[in-house]
């Protein structure tokens, strides 16, 4: 479990699934075309998926939790969990609409990449994003992470969509300055 002072990212478990819809509810975030959140259909494979991937070593996944109320806002998690070269990447990512330029995106991943790059000392922290998606690439730049490039036909969506990716990245050298940065925008209530 990582805690913040607003946030706390919980192992998710297959306890959590009303909770995921119930945040997934607050803007039927599961109609979006640009990236995957579980609905009522698909939720109970959306975390077994995450689970096996947790069994088989390559996947961390967890519920992001507002402390003050104990309500599930969303999930994210580690995931392409590389150890022989101490790269990862933070993904995964969806957020209730009302938790949205809230500050629980900038605390939930200040949370992981500090566990990434202090913890379990990795060089590497990427973020894959849709082409299409303009709010995950901007809040990702917010982060302080570099844009690398276009992947292009990266995977396939659930309605059929080639999807192009860009990815973006942190390294170890980049982190000092980008904890501080976000350490200033969280003491500021920025998002």
């Amino acid at each position: 479990m990582l805690r913040g002072a607003t946030v706390a990212l919980e192992p998710l478990e297959m306890s959590h699934q009303a909770q995921l819809v119930e945040a997934a509810s607050d803007g039927e975030l599961w109609t979006l075309q640009v990236t995957v959140v579980p609905g009522p259909d698909t939720v109970r494979s959306y975390v077994e998926r995450a689970l096996a991937g947790r069994d088989a070593g390559t996947v961390m996944p967890f519920v992001i939790v507002e402390r003050a109320t104990g309500r599930v806002v969303g999930s994210t998690r580690f995931w392409k969990i590389d150890q022989a070269n101490r790269k990862l990447e933070i993904g995964a990512t969806w957020l209730a609409r009302s938790a949205q330029r809230s500050g629980v995106n900038t605390e939930a991943k200040y949370l992981m990449l500090s566990h990434a790059f202090e913890a379990m000392k990795f060089i590497r922290v990427q973020f894959t994003t849709d082409e299409l998606n303009e709010r995950s690439r901007a809040a990702i730049l917010r982060l302080g992470a570099v844009e690398e490039g276009v992947i292009r036909h990266e995977r396939i969506m659930p309605d059929g969509r080639k999807r192009n990716s860009v990815r973006y990245s942190i390294i170890d050298a980049e982190w000092p300055a980008v904890k501080l940065r976000l350490e200033q925008k969280m003491s500021l209530g920025r998002t």
